[in-house]
């Protein structure tokens, strides 16, 4: 009931809870830190927070707003020329990606991220760069040293860089300092560089950027997204692919 309730975006009072479950205050605090050793809400004196929808741990975000992911996927995959070296980078939407993976003309993929990794390689029947390095379970890939290298001394013909949020006002943004500095190492290193971008990006906050417009070359978006965010995107100078 406590997850459930965070996962709707409710705040939680120990003290309440317990009254309200009949037991003590301190198994709500022990299933609390269970919740959040999970990843699914941030402890705070008293009780805890829900976690935003883009700071959740990876393997939770997989099953989120799946409809409008495979529209954003559909479309991105169709920028896709013979012959590129694919870098999908570690989003739950560069996963549903894989299943628009062209399949009438040679592309390779890499990645640095297991879940894309897997379902390239139970889906796709495409050459398959794993990028390795010591795994973040938190946002479900390697962003150290040994994968910066990687993309330092390679040159990616599109990657598909994930994002936490996005705004006219303050760019690209993720949660986590470490995945930045890769993010920003693999638009460097990237001959065009494309974000998808869902509706909840726009709402969601995040401290470290990773881009802006002068950056990156397309962003992907949804047709139910309210004219007014592609506006100002797209006053920001960003180029817009938006799905019909």
């Amino acid at each position: 009931m406590i997850a459930m309730r965070l996962a709707a975006g409710q705040n939680v009072v120990a003290a309440s809870l317990a009254i309200e479950f009949n037991v003590s205050e301190d198994a709500i605090r022990r299933d609390l830190r269970l919740l959040a050793a999970e990843g699914r809400c941030r402890r705070v004196y008293g009780g805890a927070l829900p976690i935003p929808g883009s700071s959740l741990p990876f393997s939770m975000r997989l099953t989120q707003d799946l409809n409008e992911k495979h529209r954003l996927a559909r479309a991105a995959a169709r920028t896709i020329e013979a012959g590129e070296l694919v870098f999908l980078d570690s989003a739950s939407t560069n996963v549903a990606l894989v299943d628009y993976l062209p399949t009438d003309r040679q592309v390779a993929v890499a990645t640095n991220s297991i879940d894309v990794a897997f379902a390239v390689k139970t889906r796709a029947a495409h050459p398959l760069i794993l990028v390795g390095g010591l795994v973040d379970h938190a946002i479900g890939c390697s962003v150290d040293a040994a994968a910066v290298s990687f993309l330092e001394n390679t040159i990616i013909d599109r990657s598909f860089v994930g994002g936490c949020s996005i705004s006219a006002d303050y760019g690209i943004r993720v949660h986590h300092f470490g995945e930045a500095q890769f993010k920003k190492t693999l638009i460097k290193n990237s001959r065009t560089s494309i974000m998808m971008a869902t509706s909840g990006k726009f709402h969601d906050h995040a401290p470290y950027r990773i881009g802006d417009a002068g950056d990156l070359d397309y962003v992907v978006i949804d047709e139910t997204l309210d004219s007014s965010e592609c506006d100002a995107l797209e006053r920001a100078g960003y180029r817009i692919i938006r799905v019909d």
